[in-house]
């Protein structure tokens, strides 16, 4: 559904996004990690045609984004909330919108109600919440029912009620065959709402693979009657060990590795388990910081 390859931005001669490459198929939600300033937002402007790439391409159902007669009905876009006329009702923002695009205004209608806004269609979009307008946004991208959604951090502003709802019509979406790409600094909600992650740091993807598989660390946690016995014994195998949690060992290796190492060594042991990093290590660990 949406192809990305070589995708690079320089500006002034410093490389903001490099040689970025990933596919996404339908019936997935991908979240797009990184730290800020890592290149999230100018990759999703780069895809929407919003700025111009150095090199690479992207395709979106095979065609670059801009050159669909009517983009809306091949992909919903979300990157900045606050980009609408603050003197105008939520409900004619809508409604004006679904008349570009060719959508009745009774689905702008359907919509302001479905994402909570139905008392505040009359409001000035100037005093919505920002939570509110996240939520305006988020109908905008869902106006013509596109199969492609891409939406940079949907649930900001949003209390918890509104962060489940969000949370369910995307994977909905996604349970319809739609492909939801999302960018997002809230990894609890990644880690409930995303199946697959595509990770960038310092303008290059770092990790890109299912979730599942990506926080399989492949290290372990030891614990028995002689930590300091198991510590030598582990060292002493080439295993690289360092403190875990409850007074455990965590040791870079995996299960039955470190099951052959204390048996070999005759070192008696408690328990040994797979460790499951968490996304926030994850994200830590091969983000990196900056550009």
């Amino acid at each position: 559904m949406l192809s990305v390859r070589g995708l690079t931005k320089i500006y002034g001669g410093r490389p903001a996004v490099q040689d970025v490459s990933f596919d996404l198929q339908p019936g997935t939600v991908t979240a797009f990690l990184g730290p800020n300033g890592a290149g999230k937002s100018t990759t999703l402007r780069m895809i929407t045609g919003l700025t111009p790439p150095t090199g690479g391409g992207s395709w979106v159902a095979g065609k670059p984004f801009r050159d669909w007669p009517n983009p809306a009905h091949v992909a919903g876009v979300l990157l900045d909330a606050s980009a609408v006329h603050p003197g105008r009702s939520g409900g004619s923002h809508l409604r004006n919108a679904a008349s570009l695009i060719g959508v009745p205004a009774r689905r702008a209608d359907e919509l302001m109600v479905q994402l909570g806004l139905g008392d505040a269609t009359r409001k000035k979009i100037g005093k919505y919440s920002l939570g509110m307008r996240q939520r305006l946004g988020l109908a905008h991208a869902l106006l013509a029912d596109p199969p492609l959604l891409m939406l940079d951090e949907p649930i900001n502003g949003l209390d918890p009620v509104g962060i489940r709802a969000v949370r369910e019509l995307l994977r909905g979406h996604a349970a319809r065959g739609g492909t939801v790409l999302l960018s997002s600094h809230v990894l609890s909600e990644v880690d409930q709402t995303a199946d697959r992650i595509v990770m960038i740091g310092n303008g290059r993807i770092v990790a890109d693979g299912p979730i599942r598989e990506l926080l399989a660390s492949h290290r372990s946690l030891v614990r028995g009657p002689d930590m300091q016995a198991i510590a030598n014994a582990l060292m002493q195998a080439g295993v690289l060990i360092q403190p875990g949690p409850d007074g455990q060992i965590l040791a870079d290796a995996t299960s039955d590795r470190v099951s052959d190492v204390v048996h070999a060594a005759g070192v008696r042991v408690h328990g040994i388990s797979d460790h499951q990093q968490n996304l926030e290590e994850l994200f830590f660990r091969l983000s990196g910081g900056g550009r």
